[in-house]
């Protein structure tokens, strides 16, 4: 018969395995995440307008941080 310290050892054996269980999917699916997103940057950049729509984002992105530098010279709550 199992002592009660035998069968708290297993118990966290147990739960330690099941973590490592859990970290491996992680893993798995960050990789996997990883895969598609560079596969769906690649078939963006290969799509019409690709170039114009990059040059408006740098613009718009431009526009957003100077409005935040005069906010926040003002002292303004930015919403």
């Amino acid at each position: 018969m199992k002592t009660q310290k035998q069968s708290r050892i297993d118990l966290v054996d147990k739960k330690i395995n099941q973590l490592i269980s859990v970290v491996k999917q992680l893993l798995e699916q960050q990789a996997y995440l990883k895969d598609l997103s560079v596969g769906t940057l690649e078939t963006i950049k290969n799509m019409e307008g690709y170039e114009d729509a990059i040059e408006k984002l740098k613009a718009k992105m431009a526009a957003e941080a100077s409005e935040t530098k005069e906010a926040d010279a003002n002292r303004k709550i930015i919403e």
